[in-house]
Protein backbone atom coordinates (compact mmCIF):
# COMPACT_ATOMS: atom_id res chain seq x y z
CA UNK A 1 0.00 0.00 0.00
CA UNK A 2 0.64 3.45 -0.30
CA UNK A 3 1.58 5.73 2.53
CA UNK A 4 3.16 9.13 3.35
CA UNK A 5 5.98 10.15 5.36
CA UNK A 6 7.10 13.46 6.73
CA UNK A 7 10.72 13.31 6.10
CA UNK A 8 11.76 16.39 6.91
CA UNK A 9 10.18 20.19 7.05
CA UNK A 10 7.55 20.65 3.74
CA UNK A 11 9.05 17.37 2.76
CA UNK A 12 6.79 14.57 2.73
CA UNK A 13 7.03 11.28 0.70
CA UNK A 14 5.17 8.80 -0.43
CA UNK A 15 6.31 4.92 -0.14
CA UNK A 16 5.33 1.88 -0.03
CA UNK A 17 4.88 -0.74 3.04
CA UNK A 18 2.88 -3.88 3.81
CA UNK A 19 -0.82 -3.60 4.79
CA UNK A 20 -1.14 -3.24 8.42
CA UNK A 21 -2.27 -6.33 10.31
CA UNK A 22 -4.94 -5.84 12.92
CA UNK A 23 -5.84 -6.91 16.52
CA UNK A 24 -8.36 -8.50 17.77
CA UNK A 25 -10.00 -5.33 19.49
CA UNK A 26 -9.06 -2.91 15.72
CA UNK A 27 -10.90 -3.03 12.24
CA UNK A 28 -8.57 -2.60 9.09
CA UNK A 29 -10.11 0.72 7.19
CA UNK A 30 -9.35 0.95 3.33
CA UNK A 31 -9.01 5.02 3.77
CA UNK A 32 -11.41 6.94 1.85
CA UNK A 33 -9.83 10.48 3.30
CA UNK A 34 -7.79 12.27 5.99
CA UNK A 35 -8.19 15.57 6.84
CA UNK A 36 -5.06 18.01 7.23
CA UNK A 37 -5.76 19.49 10.61
CA UNK A 38 -3.53 22.20 12.40
CA UNK A 39 -2.06 20.61 14.58
CA UNK A 40 0.28 19.06 11.68
CA UNK A 41 1.48 22.24 11.06
CA UNK A 42 3.97 22.30 13.00
CA UNK A 43 5.45 19.63 12.02
CA UNK A 44 5.27 20.20 8.35
CA UNK A 45 6.45 23.41 9.00
CA UNK A 46 9.94 22.58 11.06
CA UNK A 47 8.90 24.43 14.63
CA UNK A 48 11.48 24.13 17.52
CA UNK A 49 11.89 20.42 18.80
CA UNK A 50 10.37 18.61 15.70
CA UNK A 51 11.70 15.17 15.11
CA UNK A 52 11.04 12.83 11.91
CA UNK A 53 10.46 11.07 10.07
CA UNK A 54 6.93 11.52 10.78
CA UNK A 55 3.40 9.15 10.06
CA UNK A 56 1.12 12.04 10.18
CA UNK A 57 -2.67 12.01 9.48
CA UNK A 58 -5.53 11.06 12.35
CA UNK A 59 -8.70 12.51 10.67
CA UNK A 60 -9.46 9.59 8.74
CA UNK A 61 -12.55 8.03 7.31
CA UNK A 62 -13.24 4.74 5.08
CA UNK A 63 -14.61 1.21 4.46
CA UNK A 64 -14.20 -1.36 6.97
CA UNK A 65 -12.14 -4.38 4.92
CA UNK A 66 -11.89 -6.38 8.38
CA UNK A 67 -12.74 -6.68 11.60
CA UNK A 68 -11.29 -8.36 14.42
CA UNK A 69 -13.10 -10.76 16.71
CA UNK A 70 -13.60 -7.95 19.49
CA UNK A 71 -14.68 -5.39 16.92
CA UNK A 72 -17.74 -7.12 15.58
CA UNK A 73 -20.11 -4.45 15.15
CA UNK A 74 -18.89 -3.46 12.27
CA UNK A 75 -18.17 -5.92 8.97
CA UNK A 76 -16.40 -5.25 5.68
CA UNK A 77 -18.31 -2.87 3.42
CA UNK A 78 -19.65 -0.64 6.18
CA UNK A 79 -18.56 3.06 5.63
CA UNK A 80 -17.28 4.60 8.93
CA UNK A 81 -15.68 8.31 10.32
CA UNK A 82 -12.17 6.93 13.03
CA UNK A 83 -9.92 8.89 15.27
CA UNK A 84 -6.55 7.44 14.60
CA UNK A 85 -3.42 8.38 16.18
CA UNK A 86 -1.08 8.31 13.30
CA UNK A 87 -0.26 7.35 9.93
CA UNK A 88 -4.11 8.47 8.36
CA UNK A 89 -2.66 9.48 4.66
CA UNK A 90 -2.12 5.78 3.70
CA UNK A 91 -4.19 3.70 1.91
CA UNK A 92 -5.33 1.48 4.79
CA UNK A 93 -4.61 1.86 8.81
CA UNK A 94 -5.83 -0.08 11.47
CA UNK A 95 -7.96 1.67 14.01
CA UNK A 96 -9.40 0.37 17.23
CA UNK A 97 -12.87 -0.41 17.07
CA UNK A 98 -14.00 1.83 19.60
CA UNK A 99 -12.54 4.88 17.67
CA UNK A 100 -14.98 4.13 14.89
CA UNK A 101 -18.45 5.25 13.98
CA UNK A 102 -20.60 4.80 11.71
CA UNK A 103 -21.35 7.36 8.09
CA UNK A 104 -24.03 6.31 6.86
CA UNK A 105 -24.97 7.49 3.19
CA UNK A 106 -22.46 10.97 4.06
CA UNK A 107 -19.54 11.61 1.21
CA UNK A 108 -17.26 10.19 2.93
CA UNK A 109 -14.37 12.94 2.91
CA UNK A 110 -17.34 15.04 4.53
CA UNK A 111 -17.23 12.45 7.70
CA UNK A 112 -14.80 14.25 9.73
CA UNK A 113 -15.34 13.08 12.94
CA UNK A 114 -12.70 13.66 15.34
CA UNK A 115 -12.26 17.34 14.42
CA UNK A 116 -16.20 17.56 14.82
CA UNK A 117 -15.59 16.04 18.41
CA UNK A 118 -13.26 18.83 19.23
CA UNK A 119 -16.44 21.64 18.23
CA UNK A 120 -19.21 19.70 20.17
CA UNK A 121 -17.24 19.08 22.75
CA UNK A 122 -15.96 22.65 23.06
CA UNK A 123 -19.46 24.00 22.99
CA UNK A 124 -20.81 21.72 25.54
CA UNK A 125 -18.16 23.11 27.72
CA UNK A 126 -19.53 26.27 26.80
CA UNK A 127 -22.72 25.26 27.62
CA UNK A 128 -24.39 28.26 25.99
CA UNK A 129 -28.17 28.95 26.86
CA UNK A 130 -31.13 30.34 24.96
CA UNK A 131 -30.55 34.39 24.46
CA UNK A 132 -27.07 34.70 25.15
CA UNK A 133 -24.75 36.81 23.06
CA UNK A 134 -21.66 35.12 21.62
CA UNK A 135 -18.66 36.24 19.80
CA UNK A 136 -16.46 33.55 17.57
CA UNK A 137 -13.32 34.85 16.28
CA UNK A 138 -11.94 33.08 13.55
CA UNK A 139 -14.03 32.10 11.09
CA UNK A 140 -11.80 28.90 9.53
CA UNK A 141 -12.94 25.43 9.36
CA UNK A 142 -12.59 25.25 13.07
CA UNK A 143 -14.80 28.33 14.02
CA UNK A 144 -17.48 27.61 11.20
CA UNK A 145 -17.98 24.05 13.11
CA UNK A 146 -18.17 25.98 16.31
CA UNK A 147 -20.21 28.30 15.02
CA UNK A 148 -23.01 25.87 13.51
CA UNK A 149 -23.16 24.11 16.95
CA UNK A 150 -23.30 27.40 18.90
CA UNK A 151 -26.40 28.53 16.91
CA UNK A 152 -28.22 24.95 17.68
CA UNK A 153 -28.00 26.39 21.48
CA UNK A 154 -30.11 29.59 20.56
CA UNK A 155 -28.17 32.45 20.70
CA UNK A 156 -29.54 35.93 21.12
CA UNK A 157 -26.17 37.67 18.85
CA UNK A 158 -24.19 35.16 17.43
CA UNK A 159 -21.00 37.86 16.25
CA UNK A 160 -18.01 35.98 13.74
CA UNK A 161 -14.60 38.04 13.39
CA UNK A 162 -12.02 37.83 11.01
CA UNK A 163 -9.56 39.40 8.41
CA UNK A 164 -10.60 37.08 5.13
CA UNK A 165 -14.02 38.25 3.74
CA UNK A 166 -14.49 35.22 2.01
CA UNK A 167 -14.41 33.32 5.52
CA UNK A 168 -17.11 35.80 6.79
CA UNK A 169 -19.48 35.66 3.78
CA UNK A 170 -19.32 31.55 4.71
CA UNK A 171 -20.34 32.69 8.69
CA UNK A 172 -22.82 34.97 7.30
CA UNK A 173 -24.43 32.41 5.39
CA UNK A 174 -24.57 30.14 8.04
CA UNK A 175 -26.32 31.97 10.15
CA UNK A 176 -24.00 34.77 12.01
CA UNK A 177 -26.35 37.88 13.51
CA UNK A 178 -22.98 40.28 12.58
CA UNK A 179 -19.81 39.57 10.88
CA UNK A 180 -16.60 41.75 11.50
CA UNK A 181 -13.67 42.07 9.28
CA UNK A 182 -11.30 43.11 11.66
CA UNK A 183 -9.22 44.86 9.37
CA UNK A 184 -12.15 47.47 8.78
CA UNK A 185 -13.70 47.55 12.42
CA UNK A 186 -13.13 47.46 15.55
CA UNK A 187 -14.86 43.94 17.14
CA UNK A 188 -14.96 45.34 20.99
CA UNK A 189 -16.90 48.64 19.38
CA UNK A 190 -19.70 46.40 17.38
CA UNK A 191 -19.67 44.15 20.49
CA UNK A 192 -20.83 46.74 22.90
CA UNK A 193 -23.25 48.40 20.49
CA UNK A 194 -24.99 45.12 19.89
CA UNK A 195 -25.14 44.09 23.61
CA UNK A 196 -26.13 47.31 25.33
CA UNK A 197 -22.80 47.58 26.59
CA UNK A 198 -21.85 44.85 28.71
CA UNK A 199 -19.85 42.61 26.64
CA UNK A 200 -20.13 39.00 25.23
CA UNK A 201 -21.97 35.95 27.74
CA UNK A 202 -19.47 33.73 25.67
CA UNK A 203 -16.13 34.03 23.77
CA UNK A 204 -14.14 31.65 21.38
CA UNK A 205 -10.58 32.61 20.09
CA UNK A 206 -10.72 30.10 17.19
CA UNK A 207 -7.76 31.06 15.67
CA UNK A 208 -4.33 29.92 17.79
CA UNK A 209 -2.72 33.58 17.61
CA UNK A 210 -1.52 35.87 20.25
CA UNK A 211 -3.88 39.21 19.20
CA UNK A 212 -7.23 37.41 19.10
CA UNK A 213 -6.13 35.46 22.21
CA UNK A 214 -5.68 39.32 23.82
CA UNK A 215 -8.92 40.68 22.43
CA UNK A 216 -10.85 37.64 24.21
CA UNK A 217 -10.77 40.20 27.33
CA UNK A 218 -12.11 43.38 25.33
CA UNK A 219 -15.26 41.58 24.31
CA UNK A 220 -16.54 39.70 26.66
CA UNK A 221 -18.72 40.71 29.48
CA UNK A 222 -17.78 40.78 33.69
CA UNK A 223 -18.12 37.05 35.11
CA UNK A 224 -18.81 35.75 31.36
CA UNK A 225 -16.96 32.85 29.53
CA UNK A 226 -13.79 32.92 27.43
CA UNK A 227 -12.89 29.44 25.45
CA UNK A 228 -9.91 29.08 23.92
CA UNK A 229 -10.26 27.20 21.32
CA UNK A 230 -7.29 28.29 18.90
CA UNK A 231 -3.95 25.92 18.92
CA UNK A 232 -1.68 27.60 20.07
CA UNK A 233 1.28 26.03 18.65
CA UNK A 234 5.03 27.43 18.89
CA UNK A 235 6.03 30.56 20.63
CA UNK A 236 4.45 31.02 24.00
CA UNK A 237 1.50 33.08 24.68
CA UNK A 238 0.53 36.19 26.98
CA UNK A 239 -2.66 37.09 28.69
CA UNK A 240 -3.35 40.53 30.49
CA UNK A 241 -4.06 37.94 33.43
CA UNK A 242 -4.77 41.76 36.00
CA UNK A 243 -7.62 42.22 33.66
CA UNK A 244 -9.07 38.94 33.11
CA UNK A 245 -8.81 38.18 37.35
CA UNK A 246 -10.41 41.52 38.00
CA UNK A 247 -13.32 40.47 35.02
CA UNK A 248 -13.58 36.82 37.02
CA UNK A 249 -13.98 35.57 33.46
CA UNK A 250 -14.79 31.97 33.58
CA UNK A 251 -11.41 30.68 31.40
CA UNK A 252 -12.30 27.05 29.43
CA UNK A 253 -9.73 25.45 27.52
CA UNK A 254 -11.47 23.48 24.95
CA UNK A 255 -8.74 20.91 24.34
CA UNK A 256 -9.29 17.66 24.80
CA UNK A 257 -7.18 14.70 25.68
CA UNK A 258 -9.30 11.91 28.09
CA UNK A 259 -10.47 9.63 25.14
CA UNK A 260 -13.89 9.10 26.73
CA UNK A 261 -14.19 12.93 26.47
CA UNK A 262 -13.44 12.39 22.56
CA UNK A 263 -15.40 9.36 21.66
CA UNK A 264 -18.65 11.23 23.09
CA UNK A 265 -17.89 14.12 21.17
CA UNK A 266 -17.48 11.65 18.08
CA UNK A 267 -20.74 9.78 18.54
CA UNK A 268 -22.51 12.65 18.83
CA UNK A 269 -21.45 14.34 16.06
CA UNK A 270 -21.90 12.13 13.89
CA UNK A 271 -25.16 11.81 15.15
CA UNK A 272 -25.76 15.40 14.03
CA UNK A 273 -23.79 14.68 10.41
CA UNK A 274 -25.90 11.37 9.38
CA UNK A 275 -29.18 12.62 10.89
CA UNK A 276 -29.04 15.97 8.45
CA UNK A 277 -29.03 18.33 11.47
CA UNK A 278 -25.08 19.46 10.45
CA UNK A 279 -23.48 19.31 7.28
CA UNK A 280 -19.65 20.27 6.41
CA UNK A 281 -20.25 20.32 2.97
CA UNK A 282 -19.27 23.59 2.20
CA UNK A 283 -16.43 23.61 4.61
CA UNK A 284 -14.22 20.96 2.87
CA UNK A 285 -13.20 23.54 0.17
CA UNK A 286 -9.78 21.42 -1.35
CA UNK A 287 -9.15 18.06 -2.11
CA UNK A 288 -5.88 16.59 -2.95
CA UNK A 289 -4.53 13.31 -4.28
CA UNK A 290 -2.28 11.12 -1.98
CA UNK A 291 0.15 12.31 -4.27
CA UNK A 292 -0.24 16.08 -3.86
CA UNK A 293 0.54 15.60 0.14
CA UNK A 294 2.84 18.82 0.50
CA UNK A 295 0.65 20.53 -2.05
CA UNK A 296 -2.39 20.31 0.56
CA UNK A 297 -0.20 21.13 3.30
CA UNK A 298 1.29 24.25 1.57
CA UNK A 299 -2.42 25.23 0.68
CA UNK A 300 -3.93 24.96 4.38
CA UNK A 301 -0.74 26.99 5.33
CA UNK A 302 -1.44 29.61 2.69
CA UNK A 303 -5.05 29.42 2.98
CA UNK A 304 -5.86 31.10 0.02
CA UNK A 305 -9.14 33.17 -1.02
CA UNK A 306 -12.20 30.23 -0.42
CA UNK A 307 -9.99 28.26 2.01
CA UNK A 308 -11.18 26.79 5.01
CA UNK A 309 -9.98 22.82 4.91
CA UNK A 310 -7.65 20.72 2.99
CA UNK A 311 -8.96 16.86 2.69
CA UNK A 312 -5.96 13.81 1.35
CA UNK A 313 -9.17 11.56 -0.89
CA UNK A 314 -8.70 8.23 -2.05
CA UNK A 315 -11.34 6.57 -3.73
CA UNK A 316 -13.65 4.59 -2.39
CA UNK A 317 -14.02 1.77 -4.86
Amino acid sequence: MKISVLRAPRQFEVIEQPIPDIADDEVLLRVAACGVCTSDMEPFLGGQGQTYPRYLGHEVSGIVEAAGTSASRFKPGDRVAAWVTGRGYADYVAVKGDYVFPAGELPLDEALAEPLACAVNTVEMANISLGDDVVMIGAGFMGALVQRLALLQGPRHLIVADSRPDALACAARAGATRTVNVNEESLPDVVKSLTEGRGADVSFEVTGRQAPLTMLGDVTRMSGKVVIVGYHQGEPRQIPLGYWNWMAFQIHNAHFREEATIMRGMSIGMRLLTSGRLSLADLVTHRFPLEQINQAFQTAHEKPAGFLKSVITFSET
